[in-house]
């Protein structure tokens, strides 16, 4: 290839894989496929006097994301999946301000944190020492790439950003003319969850720690009592509206409602353990109990239940 030629493909290649980016995700939004996990352009909604939210639109891999507009700053919660969904919310960002930006990840998940990188370098990213740990142990969640196409696609050659500071359990940030309280409360969803609650706004990004009518997401290292505990640390902050990651918001009837889910579970499932049924047994049985008992959630308690009876006595 003499050298005009390479010039010419060089060129390219940045709309080539603009091109190849869009094919796939038009191709899955046909009939029948998932919905392509991008975050919504032009849907910026005011909740309170600093607080906007994109909603997620209950799409999958889409988070609800918060930005809080200060005299003197912005802090971005939550940045999409990917590049592409960073610089749709950056873009968001300037419609409200031009500040300094802060950004914060509610957890690892690679559709909370993956949009860093499309966010300029003069942006300051924030992160628990817990959430840092959880990416240096588990890295970019493969998983999420393999859903779809479009998703591949969204989190091509996508990296962590690196974080410009790190705290241990709480970060006042002062934005100018409203504070931010940045708290790790211990593992829940995951070991770094991060909780993100506006003072003056008694706003609170609740992450998967608190959810609408969906029944929390347990893993294998996740604790049943933990994550009651840390409700009841959440309880004191006195939020008047409640962001989680996906779904609806909500007020502080979240609360209550999510803890006395969990403790039900708990208990139901230390009775069944003393029965005599098994792991396998007691989860079937839960599942089948307890969305009977709140027949408008969405998901399924069974992962709760396998973590509730391993901690049973």
């Amino acid at each position: 290839m003499n050298s005009s030629r390479r010039l010419i493909a060089d060129k390219l290649k940045p709309v080539i894989g603009v091109l190849v980016l869009g094919v796939s995700l038009l191709a899955a939004q046909q009939p029948g496929g998932p919905a392509v996990p991008l975050v919504k352009e032009n849907a910026t909604a005011r909740v309170s006097e600093h607080v906007y939210v994109i909603p997620d639109g209950n799409v999958g891999g889409v988070p609800n994301v918060g930005i809080v507009v200060g005299s003197k700053a912005v802090l971005v919660i939550d940045t999409g999946l990917g590049p592409k969904n960073g610089e749709t919310v950056l873009r968001e960002v300037k419609k409200l301000s031009n500040a300094d930006i802060y950004i914060v990840g509610t957890h690892f998940h690679s559709e909370h944190i993956l949009g860093e990188s499309a966010f300029p370098a003069s942006t300051k990213v924030i992160r628990a020492r817990a959430q840092q740990r959880d990416i240096e142990e588990f890295g970019v969640q493969p998983n999420f790439a393999t859903r779809s196409a479009a998703n591949a696609e969204l989190m091509k050659d996508a990296k962590f950003r690196a974080a410009d500071e790190l705290f241990d359990s709480e970060k006042i940030l002062d934005l100018g003319d409203v504070r931010v309280r940045l708290l790790w409360y211990g593992r829940t969803h995951t070991n770094g969850d991060t909780l993100i609650f506006i003072e003056g706004d008694r706003v609170l990004f609740a992450g998967d720690v608190l959810m609408n009518r969906r029944f929390l997401a347990f893993n294998n290292n996740a604790s049943v009592q933990a994550w009651i505990d840390s409700i009841d640390k959440v309880e004191p902050l006195r939020p008047i509206r409640i962001v989680p990651c996906h779904g609806e918001m909500g007020d502080e009837s979240l609360i209550e409602s999510n803890r006395a889910y969990l403790k039900a579970l708990q208990t139901r499932v230390a009775d069944l353990k003393r029965e005599g049924k098994t792991v396998d047994q007691t989860a079937d049985t839960i599942t089948t109990e307890f969305r009977a008992k709140y027949p408008n959630w969405a998901g399924s308690p069974a992962a709760a239940a396998r973590v509730a009876y391993g901690e049973a006595r």
